[in-house]
């Protein structure tokens, strides 16, 4: 009895990982598309007027995104932003 409880318990955890993947991939794809389209000029950066005309959420948050004060910010910067916020 034990033991169907720990490989119930094992299940359990694999399938609870691998939705937390697939939610965490979802708003990966989701971040991503909304990048692109805020990128007007298709530079792969957004700079603080494209992220106030498409992504007000980085806008408001912008100058900590651009933590190197580079001007614009890329969708790895803003991913890594935005895991640190969540940890």
């Amino acid at each position: 009895m034990k033991r169907i409880s720990l490989m119930l318990a094992a299940a359990l955890m694999a399938t609870s990982m691998a939705t937390s993947a697939f939610a965490q991939d979802a708003r990966m794809q989701q971040l991503q598309s909304r990048f692109e389209a805020a990128d007007t000029n298709h530079d792969g950066k957004l700079t603080k007027a494209e992220a106030q005309a498409g992504m007000p959420l980085v806008a408001k948050n912008f100058d900590q995104i651009d933590a190197a004060h580079k001007g614009y910010v890329t969708l790895d910067d803003i991913a890594q932003y935005a895991a640190k916020r969540h940890q």
